[in-house]
């Protein structure tokens, strides 16, 4: 019979890594994340993680990069729709509420998203997709950046519990990024 750790040594123990710091992530935030104790939590020994993540920090890094790319998948599944732009805002704050210790940490000042370079293209290419969505020009990038600090600040406020509780009720959420997105006065490509 194979022992837990030997299951791990043989299959995909990065992603068994990330899967458990994920969840350790969620529960107990950032500052409760270590490479020792994902290893005792997937049954390896305590050198193992070391062979995927030279530490703590390229581990945070992945954890971002596969946060960045999940929102990208959410927010290129509303492409095409009849308000795009909407969706993608709609999208973009049920991830950030879905997953709030995991979205803190994708917008960690700890974080330095311009490395490694798979962390910096999953962020640009989140923020590619809202970016194709307001008619911005590399040069104009101001509707862009209004609809992403619309979406990031009640994202935020969200999960900071600092609205009126009568605003964070579930099913008002939909209404609530609808009526806030709609002072935006972006031009949304999917309605030309």
């Amino acid at each position: 019979m194979k022992t837990k750790e030997s299951d791990y040594h043989h299959g995909d123990l990065r992603g068994a890594l990330l899967n458990a710091a994920r969840d350790a992530l969620e529960q107990n935030g950032a500052s409760a994340v270590s490479l020792r104790e994902l290893a005792r939590r997937v049954g390896v020994s305590h050198a193992a993680p070391y062979r995927h993540f030279a530490n703590r920090e390229t581990l945070l890094m992945a954890l971002a990069t596969d946060g960045f790319n999940e929102l990208a998948r959410r927010l290129r599944a509303q492409e095409g729709k009849d308000d795009t732009l909407m969706d993608m805002g709609q999208a973009y704050v049920s991830f950030a509420i879905g997953n709030p210790s995991l979205y803190k940490l994708m917008f960690s000042p700890e974080l330095d998203r311009k490395k490694p370079e798979l962390l910096a293209d999953a962020a640009g290419a989140a923020f590619g997709l809202l970016r194709s969505q307001t008619a911005a020009t590399d040069q104009e990038q101001s509707g862009t950046l209004a609809a992403w600090a619309l979406v990031h600040g009640l994202s935020q406020l969200l999960i900071d519990r600092l609205l009126p509780e009568e605003l964070m009720k579930p099913d008002q959420l939909g209404a609530l990024v609808e009526s806030v997105l709609g002072h935006l006065q972006v031009h949304d490509r999917s309605k030309t």
